[in-house]
């Protein structure tokens, strides 16, 4: 039985990211801008959109989170990924139940540099078991970003059909017009 992890923030006043977005984010966090690779984890504001998300800043935290979001986007991609990296992560975390009269919830206790990317490593966990198979890459194979599908069918394909999506259809339109003519 799987239970859902409700995260208790230590610290008042930080903000937590619900754990799909949490993913998400970080997994999107090395996105292709004009035709080249970014990565957010090496910008300036990398420790400002890292404290966005409930974290620290810290470079620790940086590099953890650049190793479990490399490790997870190969393993939705279907790659062979190292687990041992992700297993790592969670090595010095634990989760303590609290009891209350709604029910069982969970508290995540790490140290504040390592919480972030063990947060995200349990995200992973939860999505891939609560929606099997609906965390996939972007089918634009120009892109680099991920999505959760969570349409009826399970047949989304796209990051977002405003951009990827568009991009992909006017293609394959002007493909088939060109070949008709």
């Amino acid at each position: 039985m799987v239970h859902r992890v409700v995260w208790r923030v230590k610290e008042e006043g930080r903000a937590v990211v619900e754990d799909e977005e949490l993913l998400l984010a970080v997994l999107n966090s090395a996105p292709v801008v004009d035709g080249r690779p970014t990565d957010t984890l090496d910008e300036p504001e990398a420790a400002d959109w890292a404290r966005a998300l409930g974290g620290c800043g810290t470079k620790g935290e940086r590099d953890r989170l650049r190793r479990v979001r490399d490790a997870v986007q190969a393993l939705v991609r279907g790659g062979s990924a190292e687990v041992g990296g992700l297993a790592a992560v969670l090595d010095r975390v634990r989760l303590r139940p609290e009891v209350s009269a709604a029910g069982v919830s969970w508290r995540l206790e790490a140290a504040p540099d390592e919480e972030l990317a063990a947060r995200v490593v349990l995200a992973w966990s939860r999505v891939t078991v609560e929606l099997p198979r609906r965390l996939r890459p972007c089918a634009n194979e120009e892109c680099n970003l991920f999505l959760v599908d969570h349409s009826r069918p399970g047949t989304a394909r796209w990051c977002s059909m405003a951009t990827c999506g568009n991009r992909m259809k006017a293609r394959t339109h002007a493909r088939k017009r060109r070949s008709e003519g």
